[in-house]
């Protein structure tokens, strides 16, 4: 018998069936994942929520200022806040802030200038007493620092001797709403 040849054969022998058991055992691991992207370095590769079908939705802007007078045709908004609120309601149901400047421009660009809104301001009588109401459309807007003023038409109501905070609530503007956001239409 020749030893070196056995030897050889023995060792064959014996190495198969270990290649065999360890080739099975990798065959029943499962893979091994892969990394979750990364949103900074791979931005564009995350998906947060569900991407859905772009909607179309109206928003009430809401613009608040430290007082508001009515001065013949024109409501005058002084200490006019540096963004507006908007928020949609159902399907979208979206909230967003848009700098007052920009809101102001849609009365000379976008839907605005074709068909005006109505709105209502709501202004507070300092000592807290009452608030007074003017529902009015809002025709034209114009902004010089803090004062927001409109062209308007009186639909009702009276600010009297309303001399506190006020709000206006203004009445409609469309938003498409989608998986990438909201984005103003005009």
């Amino acid at each position: 018998m020749n030893s070196p040849r056995t030897s050889g054969l023995l060792a064959a022998l014996l190495l198969v069936p270990l290649l065999l058991v360890s080739a099975l055992a990798a065959a029943q691991a499962p893979p091994a994942k892969a990394p979750a992207p990364n949103a900074i370095t791979h931005p564009a590769q995350k998906t947060i929520g569900k991407p859905t079908a772009r909607q179309y939705s109206t928003a009430l802007i809401v613009i608040n200022a430290r007082g508001a007078k009515l001065e013949g045709q024109r409501l005058v908004l002084d200490g006019v806040m540096p963004t507006a609120t908007l928020f949609t309601s159902r399907p979208a149901r979206t909230v967003g802030h848009m700098v007052t400047p920009d809101m102001a421009d849609i009365w000379r660009t976008g839907s605005f200038a074709k068909d005006p809104p109505n709105a209502t301001i709501s202004v507070f009588h300092k000592d807290g007493s009452n608030v007074s109401d003017l529902v009015v459309v809002l025709k034209t807007a114009r902004l010089e620092g803090e004062r927001l003023t409109f062209d308007v038409d009186v639909l009702e109501g009276s600010l009297g001797a309303a001399d506190g905070p006020a709000s206006l609530f203004i009445d409609t503007i469309w938003f498409g709403i989608g998986s990438h956001g909201a984005q103003y239409y005009g």
